[in-house]
């Protein structure tokens, strides 16, 4: 029988695989997801519109989203929060979801989000792995080891 406690649900997360940070984050994830309850679905695989024609691609792309087992999407940091909470550790980004702290830390984020790729320079050396992040003009890159692009 399963724990109370246990978190039951699985949570979709659609993030930029040619922001650096972005891709690291999805495989620090990756490997706390022992109960494979995430879902990791990148936005720049060449057949995500035929996979998820629902969805606005350019909206996705902006910033980061997730969707709830129910179909409820969450954006930006309600994203991160939820998706370390499903792996254990939604206590080291519960502050950012505190009311105060909630507005100041949303603002950061939609800058981070802007300007992801030059931050991403900065803090890791690596750039982007496109010239023009647009669906039609895209080259594959490998994904993930592990995440829902693995064919």
């Amino acid at each position: 029988m399963a724990s109370a406690l246990e978190v039951r649900y699985k949570v979709i997360i659609f993030y930029d695989g040619y922001c650096p940070l972005c891709v690291a984050e999805m495989k620090h994830l990756k490997k706390r997801d022992k109960q494979q309850k995430l879902t990791l679905v990148d936005i720049q695989d060449l057949d995500f519109k035929k996979q998820y024609p629902e969805l606005d691609w350019h909206a996705l792309n902006a910033r980061i989203h997730g969707m709830r087992d129910d179909g409820t999407l969450i954006t930006g940091l309600d994203v991160t929060y939820e998706a370390w909470k499903t792996v254990g550790m939604g206590w080291l980004y519960a502050p950012l979801r505190w009311p105060l702290i909630r507005h100041v830390a949303d603002v950061f984020y939609t800058l981070f989000a802007k300007h992801r790729y030059t931050i991403s320079y900065w803090l890791t050396g690596k750039k982007r792995t496109c010239v023009r992040c647009i669906p039609e003009e895209r080259i594959p890159e490998k994904s993930i080891p592990g995440d829902a692009n693995d064919k």
